[in-house]
């Protein structure tokens, strides 16, 4: 079984103990998922908000700052002059100015992601207060999309309950969070970035299963073409890669069933990292199997940026937090 990010992490740390920002620093869920983190000795910690209240919800929970726990408050930061400077040259040519440049810099989730791009972090995590679309604008604006990537997308990680039935594995699922339609060469982009994702988090070779309501032509609609297209595609750019489609979700995932509807193939049955066709696939799909299945989601995780940020749910608890520390560290570290 795969290890959750967090152990994998303390199997394999760092020489170097890297820097987490985390921009809303004094929900009470992300101090605790942060000084969780911090215990188990993966990273520290830059807790960017308001001083105050952060050193308030510190201490409820018997914690002070220190040299592992920072506290930023971007606005009195010694840093945020030169932040604000470094992102009005980079937004400049839009023509923003220097005292708008400043007073984006002074909310948490610009400055954690200005904390990040000028190297004072090695990652930013957030999201428990602010929505998804907050966070992916800051990550966007700030980190922005790396050089090799053609779109940002998001994935979650799906571990299966200690009581799952035989055959139950851990997997990845893409987009569940973020690009509404994929065209067919966005599912391209989405599937070659979440193989990477799944040799960096879970540490073993992809098989992708591009999803459909149909299996390897049994329906005809333009909306399986498109999956299909993105499987041809597939294997013309990335040959190296195990991919096959379209496939419906138990041909994916259970071998008898992958077996008589897509007879040969090495990913039919055995999928562990699933492509939906869209957002409503992906988003639905992964709930069902956090609510009903009992698997634990972890995400959404963003892939495609130039430095790592991630997003957080709303309904995220402490240990959400941790887990989000430890995936943006071991992505940082396979950057």
């Amino acid at each position: 079984m795969t290890k959750e990010p967090l152990e994998l992490l303390k199997s394999d740390l760092p020489a170097t103990r890297p820097i987490i920002a985390l921009s809303e620093g004094s929900d009470p869920r992300v101090i605790a998922g942060a000084l969780a983190a911090v215990q188990a000795g993966v990273t520290d910690v830059i807790l960017v908000g308001a001083a105050e209240e952060v050193r308030a919800q510190l201490a409820v929970q018997g914690a002070v700052e220190n040299d592992r726990v920072q506290i930023h408050d971007p606005l009195t930061s010694p840093l945020s002059e030169g932040l604000a400077s470094a992102f009005h040259a980079l937004r400049k040519h839009i023509g923003q100015t220097e005292e708008a440049a400043r007073k984006a810099v002074r909310t948490p989730l610009v400055y954690g992601a200005m904390l990040v791009r000028e190297g004072h972090a090695a990652g930013t995590v957030g999201g428990a207060v602010h929505t998804t679309s907050d966070v992916v604008r800051a990550a966007l604006q700030v980190i922005g999309k790396a050089p090799d990537a053609p779109i940002v997308s998001s994935f979650f990680l799906m571990y299966p309950p200690a009581n799952a039935p035989e055959g139950a594995r851990v997997m990845l699922y893409a987009d569940c969070g973020l690009v509404i339609d994929p065209s067919a060469e966005d599912l391209v982009a989405i599937a070659a970035a979440s193989a990477a994702s799944c040799r960096a988090l879970m540490r073993v070779e992809p098989k992708i299963a591009m999803l459909s309501f149909s299996s390897k032509g049994s329906a005809r609609h333009a909306k399986v073409s498109k999956v299909a297209n993105a499987v041809a595609m597939l294997n013309d750019q990335y040959p190296e890669v195990q991919v096959d489609g379209e496939l419906q979700f138990d041909a994916a995932f259970v071998p008898a069933v992958g077996a008589s509807k897509a007879p040969g193939s090495d990913v039919a049955g055995q999928a562990n990292v699933m492509i939906f066709p869209n957002l409503d696939a992906g988003n639905i799909g992964y709930k069902i199997t956090q609510r009903l299945g009992g698997y634990t989601a972890i995400g959404p995780i963003l892939q495609g940026l130039a430095k790592p940020a991630n997003d957080l749910s709303r309904g995220c608890v402490a240990e959400d937090v941790a887990q989000m520390i430890a995936v943006t560290i071991l992505q940082a570290n396979t950057g």
